[in-house]
């Protein structure tokens, strides 16, 4: 038989073939030598060196494609499966151990005319001739949550208590440059509820802008409005201040991710218009929302109004009581889930 070529193959695709294995069996990097031997009419020899570029293994399968319908007919050093193009080389007995740098070797006989496979996989590991870095861990520092808002964010806001109580507490910290007060358990209260604060003069004096230095969020669950709709406020000018307290935190931290509050129904006694001011509001919500999210710095709208009733949930008219306190935790609660991870 004359020897016809050599071809030397570091490849860099990982092969279309998905093959499960045990974890012992894992590699973290791998490269391949194929080499063309010989060849006759109707076939050829080949022989393929695999060296293992990852932690040990105690067993390989490598899997490669032929290119041009090319089938193994005999192999040695190991054990084949072919479906079509693909082919699956498994270790013999005694070489299924493969440390770090360590190479091992088989060789077949095949039918048609020989052709280089484009790539190669060691135990599902594409083989690329070097070792991709390690995965970094997971980031496990808490997602720190600013609850933004008025009297019922701060004053005592104990939907925030309610809140925390369900979420993971090693996962979260709720930021503010105000404490939390008491609502008949210990909780990591500190929060940016601001009593009588209107979202309009908050962002016209720029107020947020320190509190945001302060404290660096990473999710705002914004609950702002009743002062500016008790105030005549449009909900245009509420949404205006809403879209500059939006570009304050993007400023803060691009990848700011901000849950807006269409806000709890208002019964006031001394004010008449406010329950429909208040519906006005959150209808223009969803609009304003999807003309300023992004990918990047997600706006969602949770709706607080739906479900919620002042002469039940609220003890004036306007504050939640302790039922309405725990309806709010339950809104907010899966889209902040959501946005922690």
């Amino acid at each position: 038989m004359r020897l016809l070529r050599t071809a030397v193959c570091v490849l860099i695709t990982a092969t279309a073939v998905t093959l499960a294995q045990e974890p012992a069996s894992a590699a973290a990097g791998c490269k391949v030598d194929y080499k063309t031997t010989a060849q006759w009419p109707g076939g050829f020899g080949a022989s393929v060196a695999i060296t293992n570029l990852g932690d040990p293994v105690s067993s390989w399968t490598l899997t490669f494609a032929f290119p041009s319908g090319q089938t193994v007919t005999q192999l040695w050093n190991g054990s084949v499966t072919q479906a079509g193009a693909d082919v699956t080389v498994r270790n013999a007995g005694w070489n299924g151990s493969l440390g770090t740098n360590v190479t091992t070797s088989f060789g077949f006989n095949g039918s048609g005319s020989p052709a280089t496979p484009t790539s190669f996989a060691l135990n599902g590991t594409s083989c690329t001739g070097v070792v991709p870095p390690p995965t970094p861990p997971p980031d496990s520092s808490p997602v720190k949550i600013m609850a933004l808002g008025d009297s019922i964010t701060g004053s005592p806001g104990c939907w925030r208590a309610l809140l925390w109580q369900k979420l993971p507490a090693a996962r979260v910290d709720f930021v503010g440059t105000l404490p939390g007060q008491g609502c008949g358990f210990p909780y990591d209260g500190e929060n940016e509820g601001h009593g009588g604060y209107l979202a309009t003069n908050v962002a016209d004096q720029n107020l947020l802008v320190g509190w945001l230095a302060a404290t660096d969020p990473d999710v705002v669950l914004m609950h702002f409005g009743t002062n500016d709709v008790w105030n005549n406020r449009s909900p245009q000018t509420i949404l205006a201040a809403f879209t500059k307290l939006v570009t304050q935190m993007r400023a803060q931290n691009p990848a700011m991710r901000i849950l807006v509050a269409q806000i709890i129904p208002m019964n006031a006694s001394n004010c008449a218009d406010c329950g429909q001011r208040v519906i006005n509001l959150n209808a223009a919500i969803p609009a304003w929302t999807s003309g300023l999210s992004t990918s990047a710095s997600p706006i969602t709208v949770v709706d607080q109004w739906t479900g919620f009733n002042t002469a039940t949930d609220t003890y004036d008219g306007v504050h939640p009581n302790d039922a309405g306190n725990a309806k709010i935790a339950d809104r907010w609660y899966p889209e902040v889930a959501r946005a922690i991870g």
